[in-house]
């Protein structure tokens, strides 16, 4: 026993305990700076929190009970560590994602039942109070043995109320009760620090004041390793394994390492350096304990060898009570803080839920802070019974063989899609039966047999370690997989295990949430979370995802709806979360579930895309090498499903349209804003596959689009949607309509000479008319017929001005086109007019044999420039007295019109190029190329074909250009079969 005094006790570990909460406010508080805070280090440091108790007292008690099988303690939870890439970091995606806190919210979200998560809740609680216990009797012990009081009990219960003030200072002092708590690692990773330096101190004090150094050490061995040899009772390979497997199954099954490591973690990266970080943290921790453990040997001390580090004198004895108070009340804060949540949300809010006229976060706060009482009060009564009767290594060994129950489930959630909640709930039974019946009932109760009849079964308690850790892992496992085998999977089940297995893709079918819009969300969840409170959950999820609250696009609403249901994992646990969003915000499955959502599962490949290997990840570049490709393309891409609903959207079309694929994945045609929505979705509703030249008023730009869209489909399924295509060609159109006009200018210019000899004889007349006036001014009668003659002439000359001007403005960029009822007979009349004011209007013979009730809708102007470059290819082709013959015959719903010339014709290698731009047959100087390809052009705007036939059938020499149009009006007996074809 050691002489200090209670008070200095009890003020030396307020004052710890108080420079630990000063480092929590100092960082909350912002006075240092966020990169030291969310540095990785400090949660590595955090990490330490592991090295409880049990790595400063029970640690010598398994020295000096097996030897060096202490170091499974830190090997078995690095290897854990080691393994990060396979078990910790897919658990943290998906803890992250789903915001998962507990252990028991993962395995409620995985088999999707609350049974399950009650369950799991309830096994956490079980095994974890005889740790809870350990670190309590690990403290009340320290505080007895150093003030020598009579009462360790009562020690223990001031020990757990002032525990208790500063785990609700540190956890639940702040009604945010999703956020991470940074205050808390910081407080955490400087209690780390302190028992890190504490115990190397304490391990350098054992080696040279104790032993004077190395050598001191090595002669004391030389003497009484025998001795210490015959005393331990070494461990056997397999029963080695077994203790690796406890302690590596720590990292996930205890609740306040799960907390540390996935509720806690600032980042992947963060965990990915902690793979390596902790295992040296351990190590050097794990250092100190064999000297520590062979100086309390070689010092003769009367101390239990779980105490060792107490009995270095005076000044240590304070240094080792400072490292175990740090070790325990760090791992009873973290603990109490992931458990109070997790029962809160499992075996409270299933039963009880508070009303919507509450505050929800106030009740569930004051809530978390009654059980964090109730749960250090259960630790310590729980310490009244067991404290008397074993050791802190049983206390500890215990907890993990309850908690190694766990595992299991853990791997099978990751790596078992078949597994289900039968089968897991039958394993957990079974294997906490067996755990209760070996350690349970000699630990809490003293029973040291069962009988039943003449048969005795001899419980041994701590010394049945093994055989009931591989008898309760074996028996569990064995019924997990048995009665999974042997259950079906509920659909449910199924979809989780796709979200959770890290060898299966979900392929989710159309879902369509029953709210339309972000204050249908407000108002369905006002019910049970009260109008506040839903408010300020659907904001919440807004901002998290960044969307506007007047969106009202199906795939936002279905993102709203998961954000919504993982915020309220956080706040109430899964199985919670799950029954408000399934009962207040229901899905509406679509009649078609053979549609995939390709948005979602395009979002979840790219989230999973590290994990794929071999065939798998070469598909996935293949997909991410077409997505690119679509994506880069200089044309406009859209993809539709079924409904319209826009399933991918690249950057030539965002571009043109000024709107991002964030902005319209999900919307259909009709629900594009103006002035895209009704072109696209008429179009979409048209037989025809091509649109050409479509006007848009984009604001101030004025648009033309060339649109082509095509049904797509796996070939052994029907149609699934389809693709549009949008090509802007506003600049090729402006260019065409410049060059068109150039063309007609040039026109204008040919038949100059051929206008000055028109207008030259009526102008002669005239000058002659008005001398003659001069002598005819006396007779009234011959001045009017003058003045006639005059005004016939005048008229005349205005005709050829109009026409020649009417022909040169003609071409000149329009809004859109004038498409209306044109003449076919007219049309061609007015072009053969236009070319008989050359000066070769004596040199050929033109004739017009087209019908005159022939009609076809288009523009007049565009129609008349196409026959114009037709019959002046014709004129040029022929010799002088030539014949230029107009014909046309039709059916029922087209009409085709031929001009046919006796010229030289065309030879037929030129026939293919004829309609390409810049190509001519003509002498250099003579053409530019362009007026058959603006023809080509303005046939096609009018949804007609023009072809060449060299030489014509009617003239057996020369050419013939062929023009098909639409006729107008359709026959009514066809308009059936042209809308069907």
């Amino acid at each position: 026993m050691l002489n200090f005094s209670l008070t200095q006790i009890f003020l030396l570990g307020v004052g710890y305990l108080s420079l630990l909460f000063a480092c929590a406010w100092v960082a909350e508080k912002g006075w240092l700076p966020k990169k030291l805070v969310r540095h990785p280090v400090i949660y590595i440091l955090a990490l330490g929190m592991y090295a409880s108790a049990w790595a400063f007292y029970s640690v010598f008690g398994m020295a000096e009970r097996y030897g060096y099988a202490f170091l499974t303690y830190y090997l078995g939870i690095s290897a854990a560590f080691v393994l990060a890439p396979l078990l910790l970091l897919p658990l943290l995606r998906l803890a992250r994602t789903h915001q998962l806190s507990s252990l028991a919210d993962l395995f409620a979200f995985r088999y999707r039942s609350r049974l399950i998560g009650m369950l799991v809740a309830a096994g956490l609680l079980l095994g974890s109070m005889p740790l809870f216990a350990m670190q309590i009797q690990a403290i009340a012990d320290v505080i007895f043995l150093l003030t020598n009081e009579s009462a360790p009990h009562h020690l223990a219960f001031v020990f757990c109320a002032v525990i208790t003030l500063f785990a609700i200072l540190f956890g639940a002092r702040h009604i945010s009760l999703r956020e991470r708590h940074e205050s808390l690692l910081v407080a955490i990773a400087f209690e780390s620090l302190v028992k890190l330096i504490g115990f190397l101190s304490l391990g350098a004090f054992a080696l040279w004041g104790i032993f004077g150094g190395l050598d001191g050490l090595e002669r004391w061995l030389a003497v009484e390793g025998e001795q210490l040899e015959a005393a331990i009772t070494p461990l056997a390979d397999h029963q080695w394994r077994t203790l690796l497997l406890l302690f590596f199954a720590t990292a996930v099954s205890m609740p306040h390492i799960f907390h540390i490591i996935f509720a806690e973690n600032p980042s992947e990266p963060a965990l990915l350096q902690a793979s390596w970080a902790m295992p040296v943290f351990l190590l050097l921790l794990a250092l100190p304990v064999p000297v520590i453990y062979w100086a309390y040997l070689a010092s003769d001390s009367h101390l239990a060898a779980e105490y060792a580090t107490l009995s270095f004198g005076h000044s240590w004895s304070l240094v080792s009570f400072i490292v175990g108070l740090a070790a325990a009340s760090g791992s009873i804060i973290v603990m109490t803080l992931a458990l109070a949540p997790m029962l809160l949300n499992h075996l409270v809010l299933p039963f009880y839920r508070p009303p919507a006229r509450l505050d929800i976060y106030y009740w569930l706060l004051w809530m978390r802070r009654l059980i964090i009482a109730l749960l250090i009060f259960a630790a310590y009564l729980v310490y009244l019974v067991l404290h008397e009767q074993h050791d802190l290594a049983t206390l500890g060994l215990s907890a993990f063989i309850a908690t190694l129950q766990f595992l299991p489930g853990v791997l099978a959630l990751l790596y078992w899609p078949s597994a289900n909640r039968l089968g897991l709930s039958l394993g957990l039974i079974a294997g906490f039966l067996v755990w209760g019946i070996g350690l349970g009932f000699p630990l809490m109760l003293g029973i040291d047999q069962l009988s039943w009849g003449d048969r005795v079964l001899p419980l041994k308690g701590f010394d049945d370690w093994y055989p009931v850790a591989l008898l309760s892992i074996t028996v569990n496992l064995g019924c997990f997989i048995f009665f999974s085998l042997i259950s079906t999977t509920s659909e449910e089940e199924k979809q989780a295990a796709a979200l959770c297995s890290q060898n299966l893709w979900l392929r989710p079918q159309r879902r369509v949430v029953a709210a339309h819009q972000c204050a249908d969300f407000i108002q369905l969840l006002t019910p049970p979370l009260g109008p506040d409170t839903a408010q300020r959950e659907v904001e919440q999820a807004l901002k998290e995802l960044r969307l506007l609250p007047t969106d009202r696009r199906p795939l936002a609403m279905q993102r709203l709806r998961d954000q919504l249901q993982a915020n309220l994992s956080g706040l109430m646990g899964s199985s919670v979360a799950q029954v408000l969003t399934d009962r207040y915000l229901p899905w509406q499955v679509e009649s078609n579930t053979r549609q995939r959502d390709l948005p979602y599962i395009e979002e979840q490949l790219e989230l999973y895309q590290s994990h794929l290997t071999g065939m798998a990840k070469e598909l996935d570049a293949l997909r991410r090498h077409h997505r690119h490709t679509l994506h880069s393309l200089p044309i406009g891409v859209c993809t539709l499903d079924e409904q319209q609903r826009i399933q991918f959207w690249n950057a030539a079309l965002a571009h043109l349209t000024q709107l991002t694929a964030a902005e319209v994945l999900g919307l259909t045609l009709e629900e594009l804003p103006a002035p895209w929505g009704h072109p696209l979705h008429d179009f979409y509703q048209q037989p025809s596959e091509t649109l050409n030249r479509l006007a848009v008023q984009a604001g101030s730009r004025q648009l033309w689009l060339r649109l082509q869209k095509a049904s797509v489909g796996l070939e052994q399924e029907a149609n699934t949607g389809m693709v549009l295509l949008i090509e802007d060609q506003t600049e090729r159109q402006q260019l065409e309509d410049h060059l068109l006009h150039r063309e007609r200018l040039a026109s204008i210019g040919q038949l100059a000479a051929g206008v000055a000899h028109e207008i030259g004889n009526p102008v002669t007349g005239i000058s002659s008319l008005v001398q003659n006036l001069h002598y005819d001014a006396e007779d009234p009668a011959l001045v009017r017929e003058t003045a006639t003659a005059i005004h016939q002439l005048t008229q005349r000359i205005n005709h050829i001005v109009q026409t020649l001007v009417s022909f040169a403005h003609t071409g000149k960029s329009r809004p859109e086109l004038a498409f209306e009822p044109t003449s076919v007979h007219a049309t061609l009349e007015a072009a053969i007019a236009l070319l008989r004011l050359g000066n070769h209007q004596q040199e050929r013979d033109y004739r017009n044999l087209c019908a005159p009730d022939l009609m076809l809708l288009g523009d007049p102007q565009r129609l008349q420039q196409v026959f114009i470059n037709l019959l002046s290819n014709a004129r040029d082709a022929t010799q002088q007295g030539g014949r230029i013959l107009c014909t046309s015959h039709a059916n029922d719903t087209h009409l085709w019109i031929e001009i046919h010339d006796d010229g030289t014709g065309i030879d037929p290698d030129q026939q293919e190029q004829l309609f390409t731009p810049f190509y001519t047959t003509k002498a250099a100087g003579e053409g530019t190329g362009l007026g058959l390809a603006l023809v080509y052009s303005i046939v096609a705007e009018h949804g007609g074909q023009i072809s060449c036939d060299s030489p014509s059938a009617l003239t057996a020499r020369g050419s013939c250009f062929r023009c098909q149009f639409p006729r107008w009006p359709v026959t009514a007996a066809h308009q059936p079969e042209d809308k069907q074809a």
